[in-house]
């Protein structure tokens, strides 16, 4: 267990629904990384700033980056911002767009019927735009504004079936007929009620260990600097060579175009019925036919750094490939694994097959 007398721990992170999240491992990544003396991280494919959070409650120097825009914002709401909340006052008079006019439609136009109602699109519209201009243009006000996107952005995911923008499936909600799965009563929970429970968890989360964090948006194989210690929880292609969902922008596209709503329309594909990106050229680099070669530029690049990657086991490349090609840069490769329950991802074909695996090389 981490520190008692420390000012947050990793069960301070706040609730999220994205996929590949570390949040519940925290306390087995740490028990395996607690005793290696490094004090500059790394973590180049942050995704939902877990393993950040982990390592800034240890006092680390934490770079945390993502290819994707909206999760360069969850970084910088969470792990480079050490003080600033939104306060109560902020936070309702943020949610009351009842005044809101002259606003963009660009959602309730375009995805009418794709992913939300139109009641809720209209909201969302609204939302962005009291987000985008309610704040002042200070230093504070960038960390506000990371923090109400994120609140916007988990509501969106609660309110999904299957917590993905993969498909055009809102009829999955509608339907009045029996389910075995996801959470009616959350998905028709208000955007306002669900924005306002995650501002509250982000706000709960935020602290400061008096050393500097940033959050930073590159593609991870172009990333300067020198850490000690390198992260790495990369999209993951199962040993069948199937990969729906592990290029996170086809998955998350539309909270993307949310960060970026001014030039959304110019990058969408509209041959696509769920409106989603037009393709991602970060992603190609762990499609199948190439995803050795680029688990090789990673190591290479990072050789000079303790390296640990996430993994799971029965993935592509297998954990006997990982291990040869970290021993062309590394001269000690540990491994560790413990059973681990992936939502909506039965990786190995049965779930109580399924291991998360550690490798730590240095």
């Amino acid at each position: 267990m981490l520190s008692d007398t420390q000012i947050k721990t990793y069960k301070d992170f706040p609730s999220t629904r994205y996929q590949g999240s570390k949040r519940k491992i925290l306390e087995w990544i740490y028990t395996n990384l607690k005793d290696i003396d490094f004090n500059t991280v790394l973590d180049a494919f942050g995704g939902t700033g877990a393993v950040s959070y982990l390592f800034k409650t240890m006092g680390k120097e934490i770079t945390y980056n993502d290819y994707l825009k909206f999760n360069n914002i969850i970084g910088k709401a969470i792990i480079e911002n050490n003080d600033i909340i939104i306060n109560e006052k902020e936070i309702n008079e943020l949610i009351d767009v009842s005044d809101i006019t002259g606003n963009s439609n660009f959602i309730s136009e375009e995805f009418k019927d794709i992913y939300f109602t139109d009641e809720e699109n209209i909201w969302l519209d609204k939302f962005i735009f009291k987000i985008e201009n309610y704040f002042d243009n200070d230093y504070n006000s960038q960390y506000k504004k990371a923090i109400a996107y994120y609140g916007l952005f988990q509501a969106c995911l609660t309110k999904r079936p299957y917590n993905l923008f993969h498909r055009k499936n809102l009829y999955m909600r509608l339907n009045d007929v029996e389910r075995n799965f996801g959470n009616k009563t959350t998905w028709e929970k208000p955007f306002t009620e669900q924005v306002v429970k995650f501002i509250n968890e982000a706000n709960n989360s935020i602290f400061s260990t008096g050393i500097s964090c940033k959050s930073t948006n590159e593609d991870a194989f172009n990333i300067k600097g020198d850490f000690d210690l390198v992260y790495i929880d990369p999209p993951y292609v199962n040993k069948s060579g199937m990969q729906e969902t592990i290029d996170y922008l086809s998955c998350y596209h539309f909270l993307e175009g949310i960060i970026d709503y001014n030039n959304w329309k110019e990058q969408i594909d509209f041959n696509s019925k769920n409106l989603r990106f037009k393709k991602s050229k970060v992603s190609d680099k762990f499609r199948r036919q190439e995803v050795l070669d680029s688990f090789d530029l990673l190591f290479n690049k990072f050789k000079n750094s303790i390296i640990v990657v996430s993994y799971k086991k029965n993935g592509t490349p297998s954990v006997d490939e990982i291990i040869g090609l970290l021993k062309k840069y590394k001269k000690k490769v540990k491994t560790e694994s413990m059973h681990y329950k992936y939502a909506l991802n039965k990786q190995n074909g049965n779930a109580k097959d399924n291991r998360e695996v550690l490798f730590i090389a240095s």
